[in-house]
């Protein structure tokens, strides 16, 4: 199934473990990437878990900048609160500091209150930090498998725009192949008295020159404006492009660069072209593949 670079989800859910109860809150959103590029955003203290995420992810999605990030709390916050012994000691320590330097200079400072000493940063551990990190982590992972569903589910419903879109681009495609096939019959009685004239004027110019030589090069130059090639090639690309629409696996580089082969086929139509609905053919081909390479480069 084509699916897009850019989704995002969002999950969240309460974990109950030993040491309590955790809630935890996941977001996660996805760009366009040439390659798989993950940022994870996790609290501290969870061992293992950025490891053990960064190869589920990569399991599922193969390109994108994606970012990932994880909010861990208590779910009774108050329960968790407990006086940081070593950070109160060294406050202490500070103050005692702090208030002989101010004696020493004539200064008398406001005394403290234990609020005042509790409201400082660091006193009060209230974090989601746990003595066994092991099952809260377990529990975490078990949540990516949804997380990275429904993650999932909004680039498949970007992907199936896109393949609406793009596959409307190749009927169009198709359609100019079409429309330069009959320009191209239609051309070519022109093309033939086009050369005759030029052998008559070769002939007048230089009347010295084998007729035969002057032939083989007026052969050349039809067939250097032939534009058979290019149109059969631009129509098997379409057919490879929609056979890779239908494909299971990522595809986006593939039609990156097939659009780039769509691209040379139409350049070389114009350049062959010598002829003004031909021209003007190929530059609508031109619009319409640089309008699809565009959407390509959003599949994965």
């Amino acid at each position: 199934m084509v699916k897009s670079m850019t989704g995002f989800a969002t999950l969240g859910d309460t974990i109950d473990t030993a040491d309590g109860a955790f809630v935890s809150q996941w977001d996660m959103r996805a760009v366009n990437g040439r390659g798989l590029d993950l940022r994870l955003r996790l609290p501290d203290g969870l061992d293992g878990l950025e490891t053990a995420l960064r190869k589920r992810f990569a399991a599922r999605i193969a390109r994108g900048n994606v970012s990932v990030s994880l909010k861990l709390s208590r779910a009774d916050p108050a329960a968790a609160m407990r006086l940081n012994t070593p950070a109160l000691e060294a406050v202490l320590d500070m103050l005692t500091q702090a208030e002989a330097r101010a004696e020493a200079h004539g200064f008398a400072l406001a005394p403290m209150t234990a609020a005042d000493l509790l409201g400082l940063r660091g006193v009060i551990d209230s974090g989601p930090e746990t003595a066994d990190p092991a099952p809260l982590v377990a529990a975490l992972l078990d949540q990516v498998a949804p997380l990275i569903d429904a993650f999932d589910a909004t680039r498949q419903r970007e992907g199936a725009a896109l393949k609406t879109v793009l596959n409307a681009q190749l009927a169009q495609i198709e359609h100019f192949v079409s429309e330069a096939r009959r320009e191209a019959e239609l051309r070519r009685d022109d093309q033939a008295a086009s050369l005759r004239a030029a052998l008559e004027r070769l002939r007048e110019a230089a009347p010295q020159i084998e007729p035969g030589r002057m032939e083989q090069e007026l052969a050349l130059i039809a067939v250097k404006s032939d534009i058979t090639e290019e149109l059969d090639r631009l129509q098997a690309h379409c057919a490879a492009a929609r056979a890779l629409l239908e494909a299971a696996a990522p595809v986006g580089r593939k039609l990156d660069f097939l659009m780039q082969e769509f691209n040379r086929e139409a350049n070389t139509l114009c350049s062959k072209a010598q002829h003004a609905a031909l021209t003007r053919i190929g530059l609508d081909l031109k619009t319409v593949i640089d309008q699809m390479r565009e959407q390509v480069q959003n599949l994965e």
